[in-house]
């Protein structure tokens, strides 16, 4: 049948599959690479970051503790102790070594992954400081965080509904601000060399 068809038919036939196949391209090149990721403010990726880079952080900051506790005479998990004094009260800094250090430990580095967030968003708007500018910021952010937390919110607010300010009073005052250091330098040491951009979106 199609041996009978007239040149005008063919023409139109012609027209009709490079028609057809126009819209096919223009729908491939539309679902394409370029629509993946967003374009603009990526803010789940930015928000995955953050809680990486916090909970690596965090997690730093607490071999930190547990390593050089036991030089100070004090025992290893005695900053998770301290730490479950919040929740907890006194009795915390006598728990025993098990269930509780450990969740006391999850919601340590729990704690660390949501302030990575804001120290990453914080951060990413400074990397065309440099890597040195960036670590001045990263270590003046990390001592504003332990100064706010400890003596501006701790210092009255477990008195208040505890009856003690141990976190204040339990952990000197170097220990503190090198932990909070520790923190901020391991999200500094990942916004400079182990940052990853989703391709195609905004620094």
């Amino acid at each position: 049948m199609s041996s009978h068809r007239t040149p005008q038919e063919r023409e139109r036939l012609i027209l009709e599959h490079r028609d057809a196949i126009s819209r096919l391209e223009d729908e491939g090149r539309k679902a394409g690479p370029d629509d993946w990721p967003p374009q603009g403010f990526y803010l789940i990726w930015h928000l995955v970051v953050g809680i990486t880079l916090g909970g690596l952080g965090a997690l730093v900051s607490l071999a930190f503790n547990v390593i050089g506790a036991p030089l100070f005479g004090q025992p290893s998990m005695q900053l998770i102790r301290v730490y479950l004094t919040f929740p907890m009260g006194e009795r915390a800094l006598v728990a025993e070594e098990g269930l509780v250090l450990s969740v006391g430990a999850g919601l340590y580095l729990a704690t660390g992954a949501i302030l990575g967030i804001g120290f990453h968003l914080f951060l990413r708007n400074h990397r065309k400081s440099g890597p040195v500018r960036l670590l001045l910021i990263s270590t003046v952010l990390g001592l504003a965080v332990w100064i706010f937390n400890y003596y501006l919110i701790l210092s009255w607010l477990q008195p208040a509904l505890l009856g003690g300010r141990w976190i204040v009073d339990e952990i000197p005052f170097w220990v503190a601000a090198a932990t909070h250091l520790a923190f901020a330098w391991t999200i500094w040491a990942g916004e400079v060399w182990g940052r990853v951009e989703p391709a195609g979106g905004r620094r």
